[in-house]
């Protein structure tokens, strides 16, 4: 018994050794440090319960064991991604100190994260965010970038980065630079472009000499990304939009629309400016869940009994 304790001594001695080591020589914060220890004690823990007490004993077996515990324990797969990168670092450090011939948490990986689906406004509560009227230069602006967001589906960093140059009123399209320096020209709705012209005359009363962003802070320079981040949750609170709003939900928004009227599935995908269809066809399950819902509403087999 006193032998089993010495050698589950050692393998928390060895943890240890092993947070100084990410401190100490890989200067890692002290947070991130203890969020290592705290996920290696959750390993030292199973090898106590499983009787394991020499590193050179754990095998790929025990580690896919390990992970496939904390699954039933509910953890979810992320979390458990990270603690089995937690056991393939230490292990490459156990070997470096020959502590350990192999690291057997190689290879081994978490179950697969469910597909989070993105969340969307609905075509009432959008028409409820959208339909103000603009009473200074901010909030012109802040009209103008909410409908070319929905309009044209834009992510937020390519939004901020268009300049009036990428911007052709009289063709209604806005040339937009993606990931990957990619360009994409959408069209841009007649809502958009008739808040982009007001806000275009506002912003000539703020513009700082020689900007070209399409879209400005107070001061007069490119408006940044937290700030249209704070802007839209303002508007949204402000409108009564229950739903925490942030600037990537007016592109799930218009996907999912765009999607459930036109079931045109690579249509859509070129204006989002998806590499990958597979990446579009989330959309496709908002679209189902859409249909679902009206069919739980209207088929008469489908309605509950009372």
């Amino acid at each position: 018994m006193s032998n089993d304790g010495d050698n589950a001594t050692a393998l928390a001695q060895a943890v240890d050794g092993f947070v100084a080591h990410l401190g100490q020589e890989r200067r890692l914060s002290s947070h991130t440090s203890q969020a290592y220890r705290r996920d290696l004690d959750t390993f030292l823990a199973f090898c106590k319960r499983r009787g394991l007490h020499d590193w050179d004993g754990i095998d790929h077996g025990h580690i896919r064991e390990y992970a496939a515990a904390e699954h039933r324990g509910g953890l979810g797969a992320r979390t458990i991604q990270r603690r089995l990168s937690a056991l393939r670092t230490l292990f490459e450090y156990l070997r470096r100190e020959k502590l350990a011939t192999r690291n057997p948490a190689q290879g081994v990986s978490a179950p697969k994260a469910p597909k989070r689906l993105p969340v969307a406004l609905d075509a009432d509560q959008m028409a409820r965010l959208l339909e103000f009227r603009a009473s200074d230069a901010l909030s012109a602006r802040d009209k103008a970038l909410m409908e070319l967001f929905y309009s044209s589906g834009l992510r937020l960093a390519e939004l901020v980065g268009l300049d009036l140059t990428d911007l052709d009123l009289a063709d209604a399209t806005v040339r937009i630079t993606g990931k990957g320096g990619k360009t994409r020209i959408v069209p841009v709705g007649r809502a958009a472009i008739a808040a982009l012209k007001a806000w275009l005359q506002e912003r000539a009363t703020i513009a700082r000499p020689g900007q070209a962003a399409l879209f400005l802070a107070r001061g007069g320079g490119r408006i940044g990304t937290r700030a249209v981040q704070l802007r839209v949750a303002a508007w949204a609170r402000r409108r009564g939009i229950e739903t925490h709003l942030h600037p990537h939900m007016f592109r799930h928004s218009f996907a999912s629309h765009l999607l459930e009227s036109s079931q045109n599935l690579r249509g859509v995908q070129e204006l989002l400016g998806h590499s990958n269809i597979g990446t579009t066809q989330i959309y496709t399950h908002l679209d189902f869940q859409h249909l679902a819902k009206v069919y739980d509403a209207a088929h008469p087999r489908a309605k509950r009994q009372t």
